[in-house]
């Protein structure tokens, strides 16, 4: 089966769900600009860790590459911090109302998921920086979830004061 049917394959709703009703009309709301890179092993979805639990499992070879001049942003972060990845899961559809996960024993609501299909797929993940090159802005990654490639949209240091619910 050659790439392209496979992924319509992939991407075809199964049992149970269901499609937005409607889709608003007309162009983008907000303008993004990508700030790097995001590399991986993954090269297809079958092969993506579907989290980081299970990312960091699998081990390492994750990694960021900053775009110039958003290198000069990381001032003061260095290796061994936690910081948030923002990405935008650009090859995720953004149909589906309802999903059926493979783990659940029906159709769950998309917002009550962390699939990377949703009407704006931003990726949220909590990574720890392994080394740190400010000069070139590379960044070496515990691990990651997310397919080789992926748009980065953004970092946010990681507070455990404010960011840990309480009593966690």
């Amino acid at each position: 089966m050659n790439e392209e049917l496979r992924d319509k394959a992939e991407r075809a709703p199964r049992p149970g769900e269901a499609r937005f009703s409607a889709m608003p009309e007309g162009g983008p709301d907000a303008v993004l600009t990508f700030i790097g890179e995001i590399r991986s092993p993954w090269r297809e979805r079958g092969d993506c860790p579907k989290n980081m639990r299970m990312a960091r499992e699998r081990g390492g070879g994750a990694s960021v590459s900053l775009f110039k001049p958003f290198d000069e942003a990381l001032h003061g972060l260095k290796a061994g911090d936690w910081v948030f990845l923002l990405s935008f899961l650009d090859r995720a559809d953004r149909d589906l109302a309802l999903q059926v996960p493979r783990h659940a024993d029906g159709p769950r609501g998309t917002f009550t998921l962390r699939s990377p299909v949703r009407p704006n797929p931003i990726g949220l993940h909590l990574v720890q920086l392994v080394t740190l090159d400010s000069d070139t802005g590379q960044l070496t990654l515990d691990a990651i979830d997310v397919l080789d490639g992926t748009p980065l949209l953004d970092i946010k240091p990681y507070f455990a004061s404010v960011d840990a619910p309480p009593g966690a």
